[in-house]
């Protein structure tokens, strides 16, 4: 495989990674009555466990991305952390334009893309934290 396809794929496996966990726990969050159906607006409460679980879910984006790398994981994962954020931007922006205070809290909208990088950062230094160090000369 060319490297670089095999960089792409460990930057899109990352991507919908996270976007496929979110978009499924959302469904099940409605699916048993946690979240609720139709046009209701969501609490702030369940905004913050939306939030919650979507930071826990690009934590495994990055690390996803990070473990599949062929090298240099952690500038792969600084590409996705950049993808996320430019794709939460977009939907800051789109938020702001089509009067999203009836889709709900501007806090949750902004709280997107200022988790992509810390949170993409997490998951492939945990990634890092788990591959073995090289010895220096003079370890035992």
């Amino acid at each position: 495989m060319k490297p670089w396809l095999a960089s792409a794929g460990a930057i899109v496996a990352g991507f919908v990674v996270t976007a496929a966990a979110s978009t499924a726990m959302d469904a099940v969050m409605q699916a048993v009555g946690i979240f609720p159906s139709g046009p209701q607006l969501m609490t702030a409460p369940l905004f913050a466990l939306a939030s919650a679980y979507r930071a826990v879910f690009t934590v495994a984006g990055g690390y996803t991305t990070a473990r599949l790398a062929p090298d240099r994981p952690m500038r792969h994962a600084w590409i996705l952390a950049g993808i996320g954020f430019l794709a939460g931007m977009a939907g800051v922006i789109a938020y702001y334009m089509i009067g999203g205070e009836k889709l709900g809290p501007a806090w949750y909208a902004i709280s997107i893309p200022l988790e992509a990088i810390p949170c993409v950062w997490l998951g492939a230094r945990l990634v890092l934290g788990l591959r073995p160090r090289p010895k220096k000369p003079g370890d035992s």
